[in-house]
């Protein structure tokens, strides 16, 4: 009976597979953006003009620049951050 019933535990395992989902910000990958510190004329010189440059808002004065598949936000002339944009660009204003 012992060797049925450790026969019946082996081969009648489950298997399991999980998705691991990682949002598109945290993601490493090859894309190349602005690092922080980066001055705006290099950010240009690197990735060209923006598509859109938002106004100033606040103090210190914060500042977005949009490319097609990334935003870069600068404090006065220098970059804080740099964000990947959702899969489909979906961007609110």
């Amino acid at each position: 009976m012992k060797p049925l019933l450790l026969a019946l535990v082996l081969t009648s395992h489950v298997s399991h597979a999980e998705t691991l989902r990682i949002p598109i910000g945290s993601q490493s990958g090859t894309l190349d953006l602005p690092t922080l510190g980066q001055s705006r004329s290099l950010v240009i010189e690197r990735f060209g003009l923006p598509s859109k440059e938002h106004a100033p808002v606040g103090q210190p004065p914060i500042t977005r620049w949009d490319y097609p598949t990334f935003s870069v936000y600068f404090e006065y002339q220098h970059v804080l951050k740099s964000v990947v944009h959702p899969p489909h660009g979906n961007m609110n204003d």
